[in-house]
This record gives C-alpha cells, structure tokens and sequence, in this order.
C-alpha cells in the first residue's frame, strides 16, 4: 500500500521543545498520524513512530524530522502508546538507525500474528466474518481486496522495557507518567506529564470522537476503554492534549465526556437492534452505524465495534447467545 494523494510528511513546532511530525496513512478517511517529538537532552524522545510502507521506508520520517532540525540520529528513545501497524510499524528501522530503546506496554503481542503472517491473520478475519453472518459473496470481495497488503509493520520488535504504571519517560519539558487505558487495543497508554497538564493520548482520545475496539484479543474492550476514561477523568491537572490523529485540544474531560456518550449511544442502538429472533453481529450493523453508511470500506469497522458491543451486553447479563449453525447470533436475556 502507499500514502494516498502522496501526501508527504510534515514537521512544525508546536510548543517550545515540542515537534508534531505529521506522518500519511494509506487508509481513506484516515490520511496521517502524529509522532511528537520532544526535546530530552543532545537528543529527542519520540512518541509513536507511523506506519510502514515497504517502498518507502523511513523517507517520510526523516523528511518531517528534517523540516524542524532533527535526523534520525537523534532520536534517543522511542515510545509507543500501544502497537497498532500507525504507531509502532517503523520501530525496527528507527531502532536500527539510531540504535536507541523502544518501551512500549507488555501486553503488544496482539499485532504479533498480524505482522509476522499477515495472510494468516487475513485468513482469521474472513473466518469471523463469516461466523459473523456477513454474506458469502462479500465475505470473498473482502478476502481479494485485502489480499497481499501487508501490515504496515517492518518486522516484529519487543520493547526494551514494559511500558507500565510507575514508569516515567523523561524529557526536557519533564517527566512523563504512565495511564493504561486498552480499549482501543490492549497494549494503549497514555502519557501525562503533570506539571504541565500535557497529556499525550495516542487513540485513547481524539480531538473529533471516533471509536474503535480492537476486537478479539480480550474478553471487554468497551469496558475496558471506559475504564481508561476513568483514568484519564480522574487526572487533576490536563491542559492540552497531543493525540495520535487530527490537531491538539485543550478540554480533555469534555473529550471523555463526549466518548461515554458515544460509546451509550452505541450500546443503546445495539439493544434496540435485538428483536424477537435471534441476530447476528451482520444483521445490525445497519442499526449501530445508519444503514446509509455500510459500504465495503466501513463494514469491517462496524462489524469489529458491533462484536465488541454484543460480547459487553452479554457479560453484563443483557444478552445471550443463541447461535445458528455456524452463524454466532445473540438475543436479550427474557
């Protein structure tokens, strides 16, 4: 895959000691990812590092470096807020160039399979669909469109040091403590740095609210992703927020705010989905995402949230599951 519109890197200031590299994407609807760089010393710390492309390598990095007067030599920490393929799938290279550290949360290993066999884990996602009631014939136009494409990851890195509470990250602007927050995936973390209030929040929260749970990997990430908005809530002193996509904000308990409230319209959606038989994950998607907006490119997004809420009902006693053949299918609870 490639950058779409070959967009290019981007570097600017943002704060004194603080670089945002804008860094492309090749997803529709989600062009470029933030990296910060921060100042630390001779050198910089630099959190979350963009996706892979295999023809590119490290150009486009280097480039937004280059724009605010760095090189990859100076990079003397790199720091994960978890391991999807846009911020954390050009660590082997950096780690190669500039031979510093990568700390990152223990529990990375979900991107694993999808990075070291991306046509296994393309197999395992079919398999879900299929169990998920979506169509034969759309289940195999999605097999073919996503066939070949990699994971957006170089290669497989383990972390020089667990990325966990207690663990700080120091840099010039102060040091930095560790909020886990999975949901989103289950190696997320935040980063907060007190004195100032400055939160870095990965995909945790975004400047505009936009969910996603990585489904699969754990029994709850609803309740864990509003678990790690009690954390964040709970924080005293948060000023700006440099997130992973899109621009900074300031109102960060509003952002938490506004992500309960999207995450209960969610689950009221896929209750008043269930009707007197038995449905799969497939049959609401037209109920959680407006039936004007499934289409082949957000399909698998809403199928992955839909799993995600139904298995939250169900371990919260609202639901059950009443498969059909192959086909899992839930019902409410009489």
């Amino acid at each position: 895959m490639a950058p779409k519109n070959d967009e290019l890197g981007r570097g600017e200031r943002f704060l004194p000691g603080v670089w945002r590299l804008r860094l492309p994407l090749p997803w529709p609807g989600v062009p470029h990812c933030n990296a910060w760089a921060l100042a630390a010393g001779d050198g910089i710390v630099l959190f979350d590092i963009g996706y892979s492309f295999p023809d590119v390598g490290t150009r486009q990095l280097e480039y937004s470096l280059a724009q605010v007067g760095f090189g990859m030599e100076d990079i003397t920490l790199v720091v994960c807020t978890h391991a999807h393929s846009d911020h954390y799938g050009q660590a082997g290279p950096i780690l190669d160039a500039a031979g510093c550290e990568l700390w990152m949360h223990p529990a990375w290993e979900h991107v694993r399979a999808m990075a070291e066999d991306p046509d296994a884990a393309l197999a395992r996602r079919v398999e879900v669909a299929r169990q998920s009631g979506v169509p034969v014939a759309a289940v195999e136009r999605m097999k073919e469109s996503r066939k070949g494409q990699g994971s957006g990851i170089a290669r497989v890195v383990e972390p020089d040091r667990d990325l966990v509470p207690g663990v700080t990250v120091e840099t010039d602007r102060g040091a930095w403590n560790v909020h886990e927050t999975p949901g989103h995936a289950p190696s997320h973390v935040c980063l907060h740095q007190p004195d100032s209030g400055l939160l870095i929040s990965g995909d945790h929260l975004l400047g505009r609210i936009s969910l996603f749970f990585d489904y699969g990997h754990t029994p709850d990430p609803v309740g864990e992703f509003e678990r790690g908005l009690d954390e964040i809530d709970a924080l005293e002193h948060t000023t700006l927020c440099l997130a992973g996509h899109g621009r900074p904000f300031r109102d960060v308990k509003a952002k938490v705010v506004g992500n309960r409230a999207e995450v209960a319209e969610h689950l009221a959606r896929v209750r008043g989905a269930m009707g007197d038989e038995p449905r799969s994950a497939f049959d609401i998607l037209p109920d959680l995402m407006g039936a004007e907006n499934v289409n082949a490119a957000t399909a698998p997004w809403g199928l992955q949230m839909a799993l995600a809420y139904l298995d939250h009902l169900t371990l919260n006693g609202e639901l059950v599951r009443d498969d059909e053949g192959d086909v899992h299918r839930w019902k409410s609870v009489a």
